[in-house]
């Protein structure tokens, strides 16, 4: 070839300008370069190609006898070039110069057929590039005309036949006339007919008649076009035996058509010779391969059919890494990455669907926002990627019941019905998908226009699903279900009567065998229960029971609606033992229930309501499985608050789904006589924020002390915790890829945690041997209000707790506590002093005397210092100052140190953080008397100077942070190397977002929020001298999510907080009396002093005439 072109080279010197055979040796050199860069594809060769061919052409004017010939083989070079480098100018001379080479070849030319074959082919090309319509006509009545030039028996007939027939394939993917694909696959059989075994090319004729019988079968549906195109795509794949060049092609089409057929006909067999092929196909595409992530897609998307057919969970999890595989090789701005994106989405959407695994659900979601991002409005798949990721978002609120993902779903839905208008063949899909979602926000927040909404939107979809369509049972069973949840809410009979009518008809169309069968049968159920509660006609009760057991078998266990099953039987068993007294209705019942505590799937909504249920059965008949039901409950909560993140923003989620579990749990062991169950349920069912929060600030000296592997798997555990909590705080999509990674991360090291000895129980809910620690330097009382009873249990550090019942309702402590938060928003503006007393007397008579009878019998004497640890309604009151208020007669300040912890589990972990004897204490105290937008404090210098004056020559430093300088970033930089703080500030309790309570710094709120994700190093001891600091969230005060709470969760051993407003000068006077006697005999300050050091400055007031209500504002929380 080299040779050739210098030969050319040598030619062409020798014919110097005016030479009569410089054009044609011009016209050689031209052609041996362009055969060159056929062979070694070197762009320049095919450049310098084209500026010879353009020399050649100018010295053949108009009327030279070779000027056809020059002006086709500058066309074909330009032709040539555009294939290479894309750009349209090439194509565009191209067809100018092909259209002046048909111009000199009139009819009766030799080479006519020729040029009009080459005009038809770059026509097409540009129809290719450009979509116009007419370049496609143009090029198709070219190649009509080249046909008729070459008659039966002419050398290039097959490739006239094969190229129109190829066009008119086009143009039928383009207007759909099927005359078009009809004489399409007449010509292509016309073309194999030329090409018999043993021609060079019948294997691309067999494979082009199998692709347009394809897309005829694909047109019309005729099996035959079929079975015809299989057989054919057969035949060409033992033309391409290995070692040819198109046999990843042919073993590809081949494995397409059977995965069609499958799809047609249902033989497994197509389908898994499909998935041998494709695998044949991927081996040889190695990585590299142009066509290697379609392979991957393909092979994966026959896994994945095969799935849903076998349920071999072994395929679903092949198919997602050959997913994974092509996403990697299809990288942004790639063409095919949306439709990658998307399929990864739709399988690990599966396989949550089968398994439940959380972190699937939210990758999947992820997927689908980036594939809906790269289609845009107009993309022609944006209605798909905008369904599927309100599916997703749909499904993850029914796992977590988060709002927001429900809101955003409708949102989607809306969208994707907007894009798919009246005549699109999936408004019907999207018509329902809307109405399932505007049902399941009623369902949530209970507003009847999206009810309403609902209903007409599942009327015109099933308007569009007649009998005989595929999805006509969906349609029917959701507008059954809408009618009648509108029932419930209205009560009109004939919603609840057209209700049972369809989930009739619905069940006839899912005979036995039916996927949705089970859906079916618990839905007619529940519609004939609702009638007899209406009617009282018992044979609907009958029939919904057999209706329940028949759903039951079909959700065997393991299923994810198994609970939801068990749980609708069971309550209507119960409910006819209640009408007719059948004592084997009340044992099924129970024994039923008793199968929810074997659930062993990661836990949703569905299995703790379940639970939930249950409970309010066994305590509604006095059960004997109900401290069971409880437990159950409160392990499912356990798992259930593990799926969600630590963030504030799931705080909703979590206070509903505990309500009054843990109270009544507590109630429920009481009256077992398990007092050791009752402190480890209520531990585990309260504070369940902070608890999981706590998952990521364990103290882990114990593990780093342990051995070698301790330290290492400590340091990691923290490493971890730390950027999974940061994570977690800056990621608006709650579960990001990183934080995905993160938590597998963070579960493996739990999990190797627990393997050493003495570690086995590592983060998980403390049992009563742990938690009794929490008295080692005195009694906790943990004061209980439930439905059920009220009660004290005294927790003693070496013997058996003791009960205290309490002769109270909790209604009546509700009341209470609702007349003590009325009046504490008086306190200094009114006379309160009276009320104040009587509601302290009541709750001495009620509650604290009872408890002190029982302390003193327990041998603990006046003087000792004790905490409770108070629940629901009862963290609102202020137990520490319960007392008669007489003269010579009994106050519980005068007998008793008291402090606070908002659980056992806290003090425990206070208690264990001791500080070293010796090391330095680094004290700062932060005053900001002139806040940011609020009424300036003139109290907080003078405070301030108070605590440096008592501070200052004891602690090793002393720093002080007032005013100007009192930010909230200069106050987190400050506690980051100080370990006792005094803060003198504006609090700001906020009831209705608690997570956004605060104190007021110069620029601005330092919240709980903010505080929570602080990483302090060994904090001590913080006096919050500003008001309101103990008040929390009024709905959930179980959750204790205030700001004393929260300083006490960063770390701090122990702190003073205040009940309501403080006055100022009561603040400077308490201040001045604490710290002198916060002094232990060494000269140190001494956290564990805290709770004696207020008692004292307290009794100091009472000497001095304070007012009641601030004698008694401060509280003690932690040692």
């Amino acid at each position: 070839m080299a040779d050739n072109v210098e030969e050319c080279r040598a030619a062409l010197r020798g014919c110097p300008p005016s030479h009569s055979g410089r054009s044609l040796s011009l016209d050689n050199l031209a052609v041996s370069l362009g055969d060159r860069f056929a062979q070694r594809g070197d762009p320049s060769d095919l450049d310098e190609c084209i500026e010879l061919h353009r020399a050649a052409l100018l010295l053949r004017p108009p009327g030279h006898s070779d000027r056809s010939s020059s002006l086709n083989n500058l066309a074909v070079s330009l032709g040539s070039r555009f294939a290479q480098q894309g750009d349209l100018t090439d194509l565009d001379e191209c067809i100018k110069l092909f259209r002046a080479a048909l111009l000199l070849r009139p009819s009766g030319h030799s080479d006519r057929s020729e040029s009009l074959n080459n005009l038809a082919v770059s026509l097409g090309s540009r129809f290719a590039q450009q979509g116009d319509l007419t370049d496609l006509d143009e090029s198709i009545e070219l190649f009509r005309a080249a046909l008729l030039l070459r008659p039966p028996g002419h050398s290039d007939r097959s490739e006239s036949l094969n190229y129109l027939a190829i066009s008119l394939g086009d143009r039928f993917t383009q207007r759909g006339d099927p005359s078009d694909l009809d004489e399409s696959v007449e010509l292509f059989r016309a073309t194999l007919l030329l090409r018999p075994p043993g021609h060079p090319d019948r294997s691309s004729s067999l494979n082009n008649l199998a692709v347009s019988l394809g897309d005829r079968f694909m047109q019309r549906g005729d099996p035959s076009d079929l079975d015809e195109r299989i057989e054919l795509f057969r035949a060409a794949l033992l033309l391409r035996p290995p070692g040819h060049s198109d046999r990843s092609s042919s073993l590809n089409n081949l494995a397409v058509s059977l995965g069609d057929r499958f799809t047609q006909q249902g033989d497994l067999s197509d389908l898994d010779e499909s998935i041998e092929l494709y695998r044949a196909a991927l081996l040889l595409r190695p990585s590299g391969h142009s066509k290697r992530s379609s392979s991957l897609n393909n092979l994966a998307a026959s896994l994945g059919d095969r799935f849903t057919q076998r349920g071999d969970p072994s395929d679903l999890d092949e198919s997602i890494e050959l997913l994974r595989a092509a996403l990697l090789l299809r990288p942004p701005g790639h063409s095919n990455r949306s439709s990658s994106l998307n399929n990864l989405a739709v399988s690990l959407g599966d396989r949550f669907t089968q398994r439940g695994d959380p972190s699937d659900l939210d990758e999947c979601i992820e997927l689908h926002r980036a594939a809906l991002l790269l289609r845009p409005p107009g993309h022609p798949d944006r209605s798909w990627s905008l369904n599927n990721l309100a599916a997703s978002l749909g499904d993850r609120f029914a796992q977590r019941g988060d709002l927001s993902d429900l809101d955003e779903c409708i949102e989607l839905h809306r969208a994707a019905l907007l894009l798919r208008p009246p005549g699109h063949s999936n408004r019907s899909s999207s018509l329902n998908n809307l109405a399932a979602s505007l049902g399941d926000r009623f369902t949530q927040r209970g507003d009847p226009s999206d009810l309403d909404d609902s209903i007409e939107l599942l009327r015109a979809a099933l308007l569009l699903r007649p009998p005989g369509h595929s999805d006509r049972s969906v349609s029917l069973n959701n507008l059954a279900v809408n009618l009648g949840d509108r029932f419930k809410q209205w009560g009109g009979p004939s919603d609840l009567d057209e209700c049972i009518e369809l989930h009739q008809a619905a069940l006839l169309l899912r005979p036995p065998g039916h996927s949705d069968r089970s859906e079916s049968l618990n839905n007619l159920a529940l519609s004939l229960g609702d009638r007899f509660t209406q009617q009282g006609d018992p044979s609907d009760l009958d029939e919904s029971i057999e209706l329940f057991r028949a759903a039951l078998l079909l959700r065997p266990s393991g299923h994810s609606n198994r609970s939801s099953s068990l749980n609708d039987l069971a309550l209507s068993l119960g409910g006819r033992f209640t009408q007719r007294g059948d004592p084997s209705d009340l044992d099924e019942t129970f024994n039923l229930f008793l199968q929810l505590s074997q659930i062993s799937h990661a836990v949703s909504r569905k299995d703790l309501a379940a639970a939930k249920s249950w409970v309010t059965s066994a305590e509604e008949t006095n059960h004997g499985s109900a401290l069971v039901a409880y437990e159950t409950a409160l392990k499912f909560l356990d798992q259930y608050v593990a799926l969600l993140s630590s963030s504030s923003r799931h705080f909703d989620v979590v206070s509903m789904a505990t309500a009054s579990l843990a109270v009544d749990a507590f109630s429920c062991s009481i009256r077992n006589g398990a007092l050791a169950t009752a402190v480890e349920l209520v531990e585990q069912g309260r504070a369940v924020f902070w608890t999981q929060l706590a998952r990521f600030r364990t103290t882990l000296d114990e593990l780093s002390a342990a051995h070698h592997t301790g330290a290492a798997l400590a340091e990691e555990f923290r490493q971890l915790s730390f950027h999974l909590r940061n994570a977690f705080d800056q990621s608006t999509e709650d579960q990001s890829p990183q934080i995905r990674q993160l938590t597998m991360e963070w579960d493996d090291v739990v999990s190797r945690i627990r393997m050493l000895p003495d570690f086995s129980r590592f983060l998980l809910p403390p049992l009563f041997s742990d938690l009794r620690k929490a008295a080692e330097e005195g009694p906790v009382i943990i004061v209980n209000a439930s439905q059920y009873s009220c009660d004290a249990l005294i927790v003693l550090s070496d013997r058996d707790p003791v009960h205290v019942p309490i002769d109270i309702t909790q209604t009546e402590v509700s009341d209470l506590s609702t007349e003590f938060q009325s009046l504490s928003k008086e306190f200094g503006s009114f006379d309160t002093q009276h009320k104040l007393v009587r509601i302290l007397r009541k709750l001495w008579h009620d509650i604290v005397d009872p408890i002190v009878q029982a302390l003193g019998a327990s041998n603990v004497h006046p003087g000792s210092h004790i905490w409770w640890c108070p629940t629901a309604e009862f963290t609102l009151l202020p137990l520490h100052a319960a007392g008669l208020y007489e003269k010579k007669r009994d106050s519980l300040p005068h007998i008793y140190i008291s402090s606070y912890t908002p659980t056992l589990a806290t003090l425990v972990r206070a208690r264990r953080q001791v500080s070293q004897d010796g090391s330095p204490q680094y004290f700062v105290a932060i005053g900001q008397g002139n806040p940011d937008g609020g009424k300036p404090l003139q109290c907080v210098a003078p405070e301030l100077a108070v605590v440096a004056q008592r501070l200052a020559p004891i602690v090793s430093s002393f720093t002080s942070l007032e005013d100007g300088d009192a930010t909230v970033k200069a106050a987190f930089d400050v506690l980051s190397h100080n370990q006792w703080l005094h803060l003198a500030c504006h609090g700001m309790p906020n009831r209705k977002k608690p997570f956004e309570s605060s104190f007021a710094m110069r620029d601005g709120p330092l919240m709980i929020k903010d505080i929570i994700r602080s990483d302090w190093r060994n904090p001590e001891f913080a006096f919050l001298s500003a008001c309101h600091t103990t008040v929390g969230d009024e709905k959930s005060p179980d959750e204790s999510i205030h700001l004393a709470a929260a300083m006490q969760f960063s770390g701090f051993r122990s702190v003073i907080g205040s009940m309501w407003s403080v006055d100022d000068e009561v603040a400077q006077e308490v201040v001045s009396a604490f710290y002198g006697n916060l002094v232990d005999g060494s000269g140190r300050l001494d956290c564990t002093r805290a709770a004696m050091a207020l008692h004292k400055a307290v009794k100091k007031l009472r000497r001095n005439n304070v007012p009641l209500e601030q004698q008694i504002v401060f509280v003690h929380i932690g040692v």
